[in-house]
């Protein structure tokens, strides 16, 4: 297939005149009062939605935007979303002929793939924000629902986007502050669990409706030409801040190799790179050399390929800040339509996280000789996702997804941590076994860390987990898995992490390993085995104090075989308590 030139994306820059003369303490109220606003609104979405994907698992983004598409602030939930809410707004105002077709009340629905950069579970709300009929900004909320009509409640194996749920292309659920009860019956007729996206979408509108609630506080309180003075202010300052981190970077280009699994379809790995071009204070990172779009679902739409590539640079880069768009305008992303990392429609997108979560990591390992202090080794890689439905005695229906934790790689000073969430996926929760089980006819009879998941070296990877769930009756699970077959990469002669797998034990003594599958039945008395990937190791293992090897042995992170293995040293004498 042929692609097209590359296209080059970069953040808002803006035309404020006067910034000069902003005040620098209106500037920090109004920047901590958008953080608030931003805030609430998440909040307000975790106490009023139905599913615990939303309230307990936070797979959520909620942000203000400025009226020329800049993200003003976004709340604390998936990394993954950030700033990527700018496309699905200026797809939603292009789809309804521009912002002179927009009034007070109105409430955007959008679940276009290619417009908000996921999945279409990813539903997205847009709420137009006015100020006396004037346009000032834009809330907006994009939640996973747990069912929108796909062919399967979770996907790996889609050939389009029309197999992927319901298509809504940026339309008005309310028009004017009226439902549009036609458009919402339809919506709700098309979803497994309608009283569930009913719940949520309109706890979605209502967290959106209080972003636009607290925008208009601070606009009253210090006038709409102080305002946008102080947010071209607060812009500068973010901007600086991350220039002055990125000049520490040598100038050069550096590349990251790295393979997927597999597209979903087929079994093969899926070899790609990512370049990361840094001049001064500049960067570039680069997407255009990416393999061509897939038949599988492992396509990643252009919103998501930007929000990675800027997820990757802030990690290290943005410091304890809140992001706004002013972080972003260092950088520069590319990308070629037609590839993996840019599909175009129909390609299919339902696991479109997975390529960019391992580019995060791919970006990193590319700059890990430049910044050998500031880039750990890497981590298990995935968010393990795994999803279950099936039918109570009554018949209901019930559906959840299970994200797993990883171990995290060593840094050059310290042991990895874990097990956490992949950086991409940082904000979600798991409710506790108590709930679960509650929940769900699943008991879990094993939570552990596992023993000799990380990878050794100076210092150690931090470890995986390994989770039993066993099934109580017929259920179904989606098993959308990475990194299985990429081991977590050790730096500066740290060594391999345990990658992760997925065991189904059945009451037959029999067993089967997955990486992705669809709706696979699970009978009564199986066991589901979760075996989450380490974290790789940094620095040579010789180098690993005897102390802190013996320290790993009576903690039981490493068994005596394993640690004879990799640090002989440590056994040649004693080590002093301590």
């Amino acid at each position: 297939m042929a692609v097209a030139d590359i296209v080059s994306v970069r953040a808002g820059i803006g035309s404020a005149t006067g910034v000069a003369d902003a005040d620098p303490i209106s500037t920090e109220l109004i920047r901590h009062g958008l953080d608030a606003a931003a805030k609430q609104m998440g909040l307000t979405l975790q106490r009023t939605a139905f599913s615990p994907v939303i309230y307990e698992v936070l797979d959520f983004a909620a942000a203000l935007y400025d009226r020329d598409l800049r993200l003003l602030a976004q709340a604390d939930s998936l990394p993954m979303f950030l700033g990527t809410m700018s496309f699905c707004i200026e797809a939603a105002v292009r789809h309804l002929g521009g912002v002179e077709r927009l009034e007070p009340g109105d409430v955007i629905f959008s679940t276009y793939a290619y417009d908000i950069g996921s999945h279409q579970q990813d539903a997205a709300v847009v709420v137009p924000t006015f100020l006396d009929e004037e346009l000032v900004g834009y809330a907006t909320i994009k939640a996973h629902q747990m069912d929108i009509g796909a062919k399967a409640v979770y996907c790996t194996d889609t050939t389009d986007i029309f197999q992927e749920g319901m298509i809504l292309p940026s339309v008005r659920l309310y028009r004017g502050g009226e439902l549009q009860d036609d458009l919402w019956r339809t919506v709700l007729a098309n979803s497994r669990m309608p009283r569930a996206l009913a719940g949520d979408l309109q706890a979605m509108i209502t967290a959106a409706k209080t972003g636009t609630s607290g925008l208009l506080r601070l606009i009253n309180r210090h006038g709409f030409d102080r305002f946008r003075t102080c947010v071209e202010r607060m812009f500068d300052h973010a901007e600086t801040l991350t220039r002055k981190v990125l000049e520490a970077v040598p100038d050069g280009r550096y590349v990251g190799r790295g393979a997927i699994d597999s597209n979903g379809v087929s079994d093969e790995l899926i070899p790609f790179e990512v370049a990361v071009e840094v001049r001064g204070s500049d960067v570039v990172i680069d997407f255009s050399n990416s393999p061509p779009e897939q038949p599988g679902p492992i396509n990643c739409p252009l919103p998501t390929t930007v929000s990675a590539a800027r997820v990757a640079m802030m990690a290290f880069a943005m410091g304890r800040e809140s992001a706004n768009e002013g972080h972003f305008r260092p950088f520069e992303v590319r990308t070629r339509p037609g590839t993996l990392f840019h599909p175009r429609p129909p390609a299919p997108v339902f696991m479109y996280w997975w390529p960019a979560a391992i580019a995060v990591d791919l970006i990193h390992r590319a700059l890990s000789d430049a910044m050998p202090e500031a880039i750990p080794a890497g981590s298990g890689g995935d968010l393990c996702v795994t999803s279950w439905w099936g039918h109570t005695d009554d018949g209901s229906f019930w559906v959840d997804n299970t994200d797993h934790a990883v171990g995290v790689g060593a840094t050059y000073d310290g042991d990895g941590g874990g097990p956490l969430m992949h950086i991409t996926g940082s904000g979600i929760r798991n409710p506790p076994v108590e709930v679960w089980e509650a929940r769900h006819p699943v008991i879990i009879e094993n939570f552990e860390y596992a023993q000799d998941s990380a990878g050794a070296g100076r210092y150690r990877g931090g470890l995986g987990t390994n989770v039993h769930y066993r099934a109580l009756r017929d259920c179904n699970v989606t098993v959308a898995w990475e990194r299985t077959k990429t081991p977590p990469w050790g730096l500066h002669g740290g060594h391999e992490a345990r990658p992760s797998s997925f065991w189904i034990r059945y009451p037959d003594g029999s067993a089967e390993t997955y990486g992705k599958v669809t709706g696979l039945p699970v009978p009564p008395g199986a066991v589901i085995e979760v075996h989450t990937g380490g974290g790789g190791g940094f620095g040579l293992p010789e180098q690993r104090s005897p102390a802190e090897v013996h320290s790993d042995l009576r903690e039981g992170y490493v068994s005596e075989e394993a640690a004879r293995r990799d640090y002989p040293h440590a056994f040649r004498s004693t080590p002093r308590e301590g």
